[in-house]
C-alpha cells in the first residue's frame, strides 16, 4: 500500500491486488459492503494518517479506480466541515460518496531509461512489440491497451513490467497532457531496433 498527499485534503492511496490478498480479500469482495473491506479502509485511513497526516474527520468522498490485474487507486477527498467542533462527529461513522471506474490499460511508471530497454529485451522473444512510451516528470511510462493482448499475454507482460518498473499511480491522461510522447507505437519493437 502506498500513500500520497495531493493538496491538502485529498490522498491517492495504491493498493496491489497482493495487499488485497495479504487481508484475505478478494478481487470480487472489495465492492462488498462487508467487516473486512470496512477493516481495510480503516487501515488505510490510520496508514494515511501516520503516513501523511491525512485525518478522516468529517464527510469524505471515495474514488475506487480498478487497474487490470494491477490492482486499484483510491483516492479520498475530505469536504469541509460546517461543524467547529471535532466532537460533532462519531468516530465510527463516516459518511462516503464512492464512485467507481475501470481502466482498459495497462500503464506502467520506471525510473530510468535502462529498465525500459531491460524490459524490451525480455519481451523481444515473447513477440510483444507493441506499446507507446512517455516521459514525465524524470520518469518513463509505457502504456498497452489491454484489448490488444491475450489473457496469457497480459498476464506475461504485467509480471514483466513489475519486474522492472512499479504500476503509475499517476493517470496516463496527466501524461499524456504534461508529459512528453517518445515513440507514439510499437515503442518496444523501437527500442529493441536501436538499444538491444
Amino acid at each position: 500500500m502506498r500513500v500520497e498527499r495531493l493538496t491538502y485534503n485529498k490522498i491517492k492511496i495504491f493498493l496491489t491486488f497482493d495487499d488485497l490478498k495479504e487481508r484475505g480479500i478478494s478481487k470480487d469482495e472489495i465492492w462488498q459492503d462487508i467487516p473486512k473491506v470496512h477493516q481495510l479502509f480503516r487501515d488505510m485511513m490510520t496508514e494515511a494518517d501516520d503516513e501523511v497526516g491525512f485525518k478522516a474527520d468529517g464527510p469524505i468522498a471515495v474514488e475506487v479506480f480498478a487497474l487490470p490485474a494491477q490492482g486499484m487507486v483510491v483516492i479520498v477527498t475530505k469536504g469541509h466541515n460546517e461543524y467547529e467542533l471535532e466532537d460533532e462527529y462519531d468516530d465510527d461513522y463516516i459518511e462516503m460518496q464512492v464512485t467507481l471506474d475501470e481502466s482498459d490499460e495497462i500503464f506502467y511508471e520506471f525510473s530510468s531509461f535502462e529498465d525500459v530497454i531491460a524490459l524490451a529485451k525480455r519481451l523481444k522473444p515473447l513477440n510483444l512489440d507493441g506499446g507507446v512510451l512517455y516521459s514525465f516528470e524524470d520518469c518513463f511510462y509505457l502504456k498497452f491497451e489491454e484489448h490488444d493482448l491475450t489473457e496469457i499475454e497480459l498476464d506475461t507482460l504485467i509480471a514483466l513490467m513489475a519486474e522492472f518498473g512499479n504500476s503509475s499511480t499517476i493517470t496516463s491522461h496527466r501524461v499524456i497532457e504534461y508529459g512528453k510522447a517518445l515513440m507514439d507505437s510499437h515503442a518496444i519493437s523501437q527500442i529493441n531496433k536501436y538499444f538491444n
